[in-house]
């Protein structure tokens, strides 16, 4: 061995100051946030739960090599754009600090972005599938848009050349009545702008100072995903979602695509396309309007020729006024002939009636008919009086035996019911406190059975076999594969992990699953080290194993 020289000992430093813990850590923090006082860190997000009991978020920024943590306070949460999410790149902007009680650094972040498209195409796309979930984008929630509508909602910038587009169709096809909400349409605040003019909207009472417009058109020009980025929002989805406005969706071009498409009432490929689908042409209505006037013209006509002829018809089959009046008119002559000689007979017949009843009203009758009236009204109103008198006194004794009877039954009901509400009372108060055990217990058997019943399916999922270091094979159908003779030469197949899923493609010199193998080689083949699934792409949504 080579001969080493003697270290010198190490003199002792009898002259450098004495720091303490605290110190050392505030002199380290003060340093770290002097040299940084502002970065932008990129990276992927890990560790990220949401945000803690305390509005703040806590979580790391991490790339290859390295991991760096990071920290949001709730006020600069509360008002970012754009939230974290777990396994998101992003591109951070904040300041870097240290956090002595565990000696560590971190970065305090102030601003947050997606980092690329590819970032903003997977939470957009993420997005997409929790509203649908909700039922935000059915077909049963979509509306019909007015024929033709009195007042037209616009929900865009007054600065650009899309309202200049919109109203210069609207003045070519049918002018009608236009309402301008302006917002901005990019950049921090539009989604929020954008939303509440949607319902600004709809909050305007119906037949109110300002009209409510009977349909609305949510409108932008063209431009790159994070200039659109605004109307994937998801306040701007639940607005539009939420409209009982009529909605006409006319964000970018033809090929752009935004969430608010999807939710909208009616989608338009272009700002000039949403004015022609919220009015008709007013020319081609004059011609139709002409049209149907001209047709209708004509066919009045037709009807009302059509009716004169079978009036015609009907009058030359008709037989001639004088044969339908000859035989009417000779009854009434007939009857005028003998009328004369009728009344007659008839007066003399009542003439005489007369005379018969006159010959019996004499006034020795008429008053012997009153002194007989007189005399039966007076003996029924002497008994009128008896009768009175008796049934008042049988009604006032009756009423007195009544008014004792009733005292004393009252007295002794109201005792009765005293002694049936104690009884009562106590019943209830005893089947309450029962009440109460039982229900306790109960609550009690059911907490013990969820529990249980928790346990036995955990142990029984096929995930806690995943996470122990398995892993579940499918073919591109989604099917479970039990076996290797299943799986074809380079056969697209799926492996799921207890963190997600990976795809994998078959070697392709390996035998097909028809292919028929002698038991050695079966037993040989057994023994082989399986081939290493290739990863080709990012974890997908866990499935189900059922």
């Amino acid at each position: 061995m080579p001969n080493r020289l003697p270290m010198p000992p190490a003199e002792p430093l009898l002259n450098a100051p004495e720091f303490t813990v605290s110190e050392l850590s505030q002199s380290l923090k003060r340093t770290v946030e002097d040299a940084f006082g502002h970065v932008r860190v990129r990276g992927e997000i890990s560790g990220f739960r949401g945000a803690h009991s305390s509005g703040h978020c806590y979580f790391a920024l991490k790339d290859e090599s390295a991991k760096i943590e990071a920290v949001i306070w709730k006020g600069v949460y509360v008002r970012m754009r754009f939230k974290p999410q777990e396994g998101l790149e992003v591109i951070a902007t904040g300041r870097l600090t240290t956090f002595p009680g565990s000696s560590k650094y971190q970065i305090v972040i102030e601003a947050l972005e997606p980092a690329g498209i590819g970032a903003l195409m997977a939470l957009m796309e993420e997005r997409k599938k929790k509203l649908a979930a909700e039922g935000l984008f059915d077909q049963a929630r979509k509306q019909l848009l007015p024929w033709l509508p009195e007042v037209i909602g616009v929900v865009t910038s007054p600065t650009g050349a899309v309202i200049r587009d919109i109203l210069h169709r609207l003045e070519d096809r049918f002018p009608r009545h236009v309402l301008v909400w302006p917002v901005k349409v990019q950049g921090e605040g539009s989604a929020e702008q954008v939303a509440a003019a949607i319902r600004g909207f709809n909050a305007l009472p119906e037949g109110g100072k300002i009209p409510r417009p009977d349909v609305l058109i949510v409108a932008r020009g063209g431009g790159s995903l994070e200039d659109l980025w605004s109307f994937n929002e998801e306040i701007v989805v639940r607005a539009a979602a939420e409209s009982m406005i009529p909605l006409i969706s006319a964000v970018g071009h033809e090929t752009d695509i935004t969430l608010i498409d999807f939710v909208a009432d009616k989608r338009a490929p272009t700002p000039t396309a949403a004015a022609e689908m919220a009015v008709p042409v007013r020319s081609d209505l004059f011609v139709e309007v002409a049209d149907l006037a001209r047709r209708t013209r004509a066919c009045w006509q037709r009807g009302h020729e059509s009716r004169r002829n079978e009036l015609r018809a009907a009058a030359r089959a008709l037989p001639a006024a004088g044969d339908l009046l000859a035989i009417p008119r000779q009854r009434l002559d007939s009857a005028g002939v003998s009328l004369p000689r009728g009344l007659k007979a008839n007066t003399h017949a009542h003439f005489r009636r007369f005379t018969a009843a006159g010959a019996k009203l004499t006034l020795r009758v008429l008053h012997g008919q009153i002194s007989q009236a007189d005399h039966r009204l007076t003996v029924c109103g002497e008994r009128l009086g008896l009768s009175a008198r008796s049934l008042l006194r049988q009604r006032r004794d009756r009423f007195v035996g009544l008014e004792v009877r009733l005292r004393a039954s009252k007295l002794s009901n109201a005792q009765a019911q005293r002694n049936t509400i104690a009884r009562q009372r106590e019943r209830t108060q005893r089947l309450a406190e029962r009440a109460s055990r039982a229900l306790a217990t109960l609550l009690h058997r059911l907490d013990t059975r969820v529990a249980n019943s928790g346990k036995l399916l955990s142990a029984l999922s096929y995930r806690s076999v995943l996470a122990r270091g398995f892993a579940l094979v499918r073919d591109e159908a989604g099917h479970p594969l039990h076996s290797a003779d299943s799986v074809g030469p380079g056969a697209r197949v799926e492996i799921e992990f207890a963190d997600g899923r990976v795809g994998a493609t078959a070697d392709l010199d390996r035998p097909g699953p028809a292919a028929k193998r002698p038991p050695s080689q079966h037993k040989s083949a057994s023994h082989e080290a399986k081939p290493t699934p290739k990863r080709v792409g990012k974890p997908v949504d866990q499935g189900s194993l059922f």
